[in-house]
């Protein structure tokens, strides 16, 4: 009987101490965000669901919000529903969603072209909708309402996970805590935390194994209501994805930029955080589910795009572009196109952005006032800063990356300079250190003028430097 006893208390014991993060925040934010994560600085955010079937918001607001829109009076979403759809309700419009033309093997090919390392796709949004075979919600909405009992009749999130992972790039997905109108929401939140929304977690990380989770519409609830900190904790220790997987800091209402794994600013451009992982996410528009109201000149140029993801990964930070596809299932070409070219870029330039840290500085200013203010977030704002300044503004003339594996120091260009020259603040280099112009791998000639080095560039060639979109210079042979 002793024996007995004495072996319980030691698996006990044991099972104890494999539990390394205990459910609180104190413990769970000692741990870190997986290395593949921040080395990988590039991911692809897509939101597609039922919305895409409208696909409309006004300019400058979010379509996949149209159901929200209708419900609380958005005159412009009224009028458009009204003239498209007649007396449908939204939830009619699950049948429309037929997601016909989805090819999940060229989805996967075009985001490995495009560099990008990892995707988030919509596992479901505020609307409750699920991309996989769910039945839970069909019970707690009383009629169908998964992608495999409606609409396309597929398992959309489990199509492009396989799909995914025939590539290069990492699996994930979003999921929204919270559904606006769900019937067991509005009637009582800790019940529909325990029997809806853990049971749907729990089978989307035990039936997937995503390699990013990435929850949202937490802010209508404390983490005490969505057991955040019980949550993480079985992820982090029990879960099958335990050692791999990426978290976020939406667990509740306060949650934000304080706790939790990686940080997330929404179309924030001007945010980041020193010692801590975060990550910016944004539309190519005004958007992340496809609006048909946006025109090409609504779109940010690639130029900008690469210049963004160029800023954040300068300071510490990753970034999340987003794409909405329509309702068949196909990816807007100028999409498509914005992708691919970023994608030429990164395949040229990638070792200026991938595996980085932060250097000693983020970026070089040029002479003039520092403080422009963006209008808002959603416009071409590293443009502002970098080629477009208003008059008397400077812009940010250099970015810095670091990678200290291979002790490399890469400055990059967003412009290439009038008199091929390009002076490089307080730096100092040795005659060991090798200078070179990363896209056409040409030594560049550079003197030590004081603290600063002057770096003579080449003549302009359109033949070699095909992307020109922002220039690298890469010091090898330098410590931080």
């Amino acid at each position: 009987m002793k024996k007995y006893l004495l072996m319980l208390f030691l698996v006990a014991f044991i099972k104890v101490s494999a539990q390394t993060y205990q459910p609180n925040w104190q413990s769970l934010d000692t741990r870190p965000v997986p290395q593949w994560f921040t080395n990988a600085k590039f991911g692809i955010f897509i939101h597609w669901g039922v919305y895409a079937v409208p696909g409309y918001s006004s300019k400058g607001n979010y379509s996949e919000w149209y159901q929200n829109g209708l419900m609380n009076k958005d005159s412009a979403r009224i009028k458009y529903h009204q003239q498209k759809f007649g007396n449908k309700t939204y939830y009619d419009l699950a049948d429309d969603f037929k997601a016909e033309l989805y090819n999940p093997d060229e989805w996967a090919q075009l985001f490995e072209k495009s560099g990008a390392k990892y995707i988030v796709l919509t596992s479901k949004h505020h609307d409750g909708f699920c991309l996989w075979p769910n039945k839970d919600a069909n019970k707690t909405w009383g009629f169908d309402w998964n992608a495999v009992d409606r609409g396309p009749k597929r398992d959309l999130l489990g199509d492009l996970f396989k799909a995914v992972r025939k590539t290069s790039v990492h699996a994930g997905m979003y999921y929204s805590l919270y559904e606006w109108f769900n019937p067991l929401w509005l009637k009582n939140r800790d019940l529909y935390t325990t029997s809806h929304v853990w049971p749907q977690m729990k089978e989307l990380i035990n039936t997937y194994e995503p390699d990013v989770f990435w929850t949202d519409g937490d802010w209508d609830a404390t983490d005490t209501v969505w057991r955040s900190t019980s949550f993480l904790s079985w992820l982090y220790n029990e879960s099958p994805v335990k050692n791999k997987i990426v978290t976020f800091d939406r667990w509740g209402s306060g949650i934000r930029f304080n706790h939790g794994g990686v940080y997330t600013p929404e179309y924030q451009p001007e945010l980041s955080f020193k010692d801590h992982p975060w990550e910016e996410s944004r539309g190519m528009g005004s958007s992340y589910g496809y609006n048909r109201a946006e025109d090409a000149w609504d779109y940010n140029s690639t130029q900008s795009l690469l210049l963004q993801l160029i800023d954040k990964v300068s300071r510490g930070g990753n970034f999340l572009l987003d794409i909405g596809p329509d309702e068949h299932g196909k990816i807007p070409p100028i999409m498509q196109e914005r992708l691919l070219q970023m994608g030429e870029w990164l395949k040229v330039n990638g070792e200026a952005i991938y595996d980085t840290k932060q250097w000693k500085v983020a970026s070089q200013w040029s002479a003039g006032r520092t403080d422009y203010k963006p209008k808002n977030g959603h416009g071409d704002l590293l443009l502002k800063l970098t080629i477009e300044p208003d008059s008397g503004y400077a812009v940010k003339e250099v970015f810095y990356t670091y990678n200290d594996q291979t002790k490399s120091l890469y400055a990059l260009l967003p412009q290439y300079p009038a008199n091929k020259k390009i002076v490089l603040k307080d730096l100092k280099l040795s005659s060991t250190n090798k200078v070179t112009l990363l896209q056409t791998q040409q030594h560049l000639n550079w003197k030590q003028l004081g603290a600063n080095v002057e770096v003579q560039l080449p003549e302009f060639n359109p033949a070699k430097m095909k992307t020109g979109e922002a220039y690298v210079i890469k010091i090898a042979g330098i410590s931080k």
